[in-house]
């Protein structure tokens, strides 16, 4: 079954880091053009937060995260993870991986048709 798993969300103090993980299965993460991850924050829309190329060729940020998250893979365990330091209270979230099979990671976050259920992330004292 292709499917792709988040892990790792979970309840942080405001500067706080957290490591999410994204497993794939049923196909490996070389063979997508790209794996992005996005995350829906209560009562906003989905956003794109950073997304990495095949070959680890670029990756992309939001603004909002930039110079506090980290975007890297392990082709080896098949995973792709997203490092999350300085978080803030508006980084609360549910945080999605999802893999695009043609377009490559770009600012327009766009083409990803494989879905994980999210992992929920909340940044509060």
């Amino acid at each position: 079954q292709v499917q792709v798993v988040e892990s790792g969300g979970g309840l942080v103090q405001p500067g706080g880091s957290l490591r999410l993980s994204c497993a794939a299965s049923g196909f490996t993460v070389e063979s997508y053009a790209a794996i992005g991850w996005f995350r829906r924050a209560p009562g906003k829309e989905r956003e794109g937060v950073s997304c990495i190329t095949r070959g680890d060729t670029s990756a992309t940020y939001a603004d909002s995260v930039r110079g506090r998250f980290t975007i890297s893979r392990d082709n080896a365990k098949n995973m792709v993870y997203l490092q999350l330091n300085s978080l803030k209270p508006e980084d609360t979230a549910v945080y999605y991986c999802a893999a695009s099979k043609y377009y490559p990671c770009s600012p327009a976050f766009q083409g990803y048709g494989l879905w994980g259920l999210g992992t929920q992330v909340t940044v509060s004292s």
